[in-house]
Formats: structure tokens, C-alpha cells, sequence
């Protein structure tokens, strides 16, 4: 099976067609809630345009939820074309907004369809994908000579570094790959002993950036 690949970031382009501006907000979400929030603080940032009109895929491969309107543009002009663009860009948990600024000249039927899915394929070309993976934040204390070795170990295993609070002990707050987590424990304990482990905190997910972008 390929990759889950979904954006790495947010991204923001324009575009113009006829003297009306087309400006593509796109950006990986994880739940059909996180897209609303984004489309609705889109919408948010450019109330005074003509329309803003949102697309998203949550999921990928059989379990897909999909949505996309034409925001008061002719129907099926531009939430489809857009909806079309994302589900033909291998990418999956995305959403986009294009926010467009009439420029006094219509397009009419098909200027539109190609305005509206060229923007969305413009930013889709320019935006750096990333493998979407499970991850933990974990919690662990340690004597002080051990901290250089635990940052070695944590370079190791493709483990972030979140937060070093110092006191009696050191105490490391670290994001990892879900995957990796049963070999940090186990080098953990071989380097002090059996006197450390990390605790999990949390379970979020990590997009980690394809080796060529």
C-alpha cells in the first residue's frame, strides 16, 4: 500500500483570471471538525470577497468523508472542480478554501470551473507533502550525566526534544513516532539499568516530511 501522504503545512497562493483574484488557503486536518474551524477562519479573514468556497477529504483509500460547496457561485463551478483537484491529488486529510475577489469581468460557465480548479492545482503542485503517522509525547526523568546521552538517544530514535525542565533531576518531555517508542524504552533501560522509562503523556499524530522535500 502507498504512503498516506498528506500536506507537511499550511499553504497560501493567488492566482488571477479576467482581474478577479483567486487566493487558495490549503492545509492538513484530521477531523471533519478541524475543517470547519479552518474554513470558518478563512472565511473570517477575508469576509469583504466575493466568495469563499470550501473543499476537504478527511481519510483516504476506502474511508473517505468528502464535502464541498459552490458558496453562492453557479452550481457546480467550484466546490466540485475543487473537490475534484484534492481527490485526484494523492493527497488525503486536506482542506481548501479559494477566496475570490470579483474583478468586474464574468467568466462565465467553464472560466470558472478552470479558474477555480487551476487555483486549487496550483497550490497543490507547490506544497510540501508529508507521511502522516502516529505519535506519542512521553515524560521521563534522569540524573544529569545521563543528558547527554538521552539527547543521543533521542536524535536516534527521530525523537523531538519538547522540553527540559531542570531541578533535582533532569526532566525530558519528548514527541516520537509511535513505531519507535518500544526501542527507546528498551535502550532507556540499558543505559541506566532498569531504573528508566518513559511515560506516555499523549498520543497525537506527526507528519514527517518525504526525504526529497
Amino acid at each position: 500500500m502507498p504512503p498516506f501522504l498528506v500536506p507537511l503545512r499550511e499553504i497560501r497562493l493567488e492566482t488571477r483570471v479576467s482581474n478577479s483574484r483567486f487566493i487558495t488557503t490549503l492545509a492538513p486536518v484530521f477531523t471533519v471538525d478541524q475543517a470547519r474551524a479552518f474554513i470558518q477562519r478563512v472565511r473570517g479573514e477575508f469576509s469583504d470577497a466575493s466568495h469563499n468556497v470550501p473543499a476537504f477529504v478527511i481519510g483516504q483509500g476506502e474511508s473517505v468523508i468528502t464535502h464541498c460547496s459552490d458558496a453562492g457561485e453557479p452550481s457546480g463551478t467550484a466546490g466540485r472542480p475543487m473537490l475534484a483537484v484534492l481527490q485526484g491529488s494523492g493527497l488525503g486529510d486536506v482542506v481548501a478554501v479559494v477566496t475570490r475577489y470579483f474583478g468586474g469581468t464574468r467568466l462565465g460557465t467553464g472560466g470558472l470551473v478552470r479558474a477555480y480548479s487551476g487555483a486549487v492545482r496550483s497550490v497543490v503542485d507547490a506544497v510540501p507533502r508529508a507521511v502522516k503517522t502516529p505519535a506519542v509525547t512521553v515524560m521521563l526523568a534522569a540524573p544529569y550525566n545521563l543528558l547527554e546521552r538521552l539527547r543521543r538517544l533521542a536524535d536516534l530514535h527521530k525523537t523531538e526534544i519538547l522540553d527540559e525542565t531542570f531541578a533535582v533531576d533532569v526532566t525530558l518531555t519528548l514527541r516520537l513516532p509511535q513505531e519507535f517508542l518500544p526501542g527507546l524504552q528498551a535502550d532507556l533501560l540499558e543505559l541506566s539499568k532498569g531504573a528508566i522509562q518513559a511515560e506516555v503523556m499523549e498520543e497525537s499524530i506527526l507528519l514527517l516530511p518525504l526525504p526529497d522535500e
